[in-house]
């Protein structure tokens, strides 16, 4: 999970990438404005009985940004620094990620501003529960699909279905990312970091860089990093390092990464894992590789630090690691970035599967899921990668300039 982005640049990244395609298409600043703009937004303050008795009040969020290519589709997040400006730049994004991907969804966000750790179980499903209460008229299979996000997870998903279904009836779709048990999707948790790994195989053959040539360092070890990190290894990559909370752990001639999944399991943290040497994150971004992988926080290739990035080729398996004025350094020095709207795409690619699963009511194989995942995947990068190649632009302005195409596309369709 990611860290929230800075509020006060959220938006502003956003409106960048997306002015800087739009440009290229020549669209006009009314086109602009409509695509920009969130259909709705809603805030509601949400009161729950904590353990101890005490009333407590919390601010809920739900941006629907556009529905032009589809239901909304977006993660819903508990996190003490939320707000109505990060929630909104989210949606905008998820718009572009779902339309990128090429999948009949348009783009949402949503969060709870609480520090989610200090929450018991008990009010932590209370909580959402009672926030169900205030907007489940206006979420549902064909309106608007929440997921996990930061601080959230299965269990929280399988509550929003329960209560929803008070209002509305029996219908699993009305959410995704629920337990396997509870109507969910195989392979979802993997998702997002299998993702990261198959994209990378993509761009690095696209490059003429093979696997085992190539020095990798993922910056996180949590769901997408971890993933990422054993899908790659399976596929020969050298993985030389890898990182959590606890820092940054190297050894040049590759790491053991089924000893670290089995060391995270014991450990919780990366802490005391052999055969390597620690080393700070901050150290770990600057590390001599051909391929660079933040996995963790929003924000960490910053300008303070870009010119110290000696990776060739980067892809974003985190939210946002990259600001603007530095991925503007990395394009002119020549790095080749692989941008978070698709890099990462992985995840909502498999809750639009698991969306369609539970419609049909018909349950897919894992070998099923990774076979339409890699097939979604594979056909979304040849597509940048050739609009990239045509336009003579960076991964990320294609993706953007395919994104904004197709939704602009079905809105005009619709008629406006």
């Amino acid at each position: 999970m990611n860290r929230p982005l800075n509020h006060q640049g959220a938006s502003a990244t956003v409106q960048h990438y997306f002015d800087r395609a739009a440009d290229l298409l020549d669209l006009d600043g009314n086109v602009r404005r409509l695509l920009l703009k969130p259909k709705r937004e809603i805030t509601v303050e949400v009161p729950i009985e904590m353990d101890n008795g005490q009333l407590e009040v919390f601010t809920g969020f739900r941006v629907q940004h556009n529905n032009a290519r589809g239901p909304m589709k977006g993660g819903l997040r508990y996190h003490h620094e939320v707000n109505l400006d990060e929630v909104r730049a989210l949606a905008s994004l998820m718009t572009w990620k779902t339309a990128v991907v090429d999948i009949p969804y348009g783009g949402a966000k949503g969060g709870i501003c609480v520090k989610s750790r200090d929450l018991s179980a008990k009010e932590k499903q209370r909580l959402t529960r009672k926030f169900v209460d205030q907007i489940h008229d206006v979420i549902g299979p064909d309106i608007d699909i929440p997921a996990p996000d930061m601080g959230t997870n299965s269990e929280t998903m399988a509550w929003i279905r329960n209560q929803w279904e008070k209002y509305h009836g029996f219908s699993p779709a009305c959410i995704t990312g629920k337990p396997v048990e509870n109507y969910g999707a195989k392979g979802r948790e993997e998702a997002t970091g299998r993702g990261v790994g198959i994209l990378a195989f993509k761009m690095l053959n696209r490059l003429g860089q093979l696997p085992k040539d190539t020095d990798v360092v993922i910056q996180g070890f949590g769901n997408v990093g971890s993933h990422a990190a054993k899908f790659m290894y399976e596929s020969d990559f050298k993985i030389i390092a890898i990182s959590d909370v606890s820092g940054g752990y190297v050894n040049p001639e590759g790491i053991n990464i089924p000893e670290a999944l089995q060391h995270t399991l014991t450990h919780k943290t990366l802490e005391g894992l052999n055969n390597v040497h620690k080393i700070t994150n901050e150290q770990l971004l600057e590390l001599d590789c051909q391929l660079l992988i933040p996995a963790a926080l929003g924000g960490v290739i910053t300008m303070d630090n870009v010119a110290d990035i000696k990776a060739r080729y980067i892809i974003e398996g985190a939210n946002g690691p990259i600001d603007a004025d530095a991925d503007q350094h990395l394009e002119a020095a020549g790095a080749i970035v692989l941008p978070d709207i698709l890099a990462n795409a992985g995840g909502v690619t498999v809750s639009y599967f698991e969306w369609v699963q539970n419609r049909q009511y018909y349950s897919w194989d894992l070998n099923r899921v990774r076979q339409e995942l890699n097939a979604v995947l594979s056909k979304a990068f040849e597509e940048v990668w050739q609009t990239s190649q045509t336009h003579r632009v960076s991964l990320r302005t294609a993706a953007f300039m395919l994104a904004i195409q197709r939704v602009w596309d079905s809105a005009k369709l619709a008629g406006i």
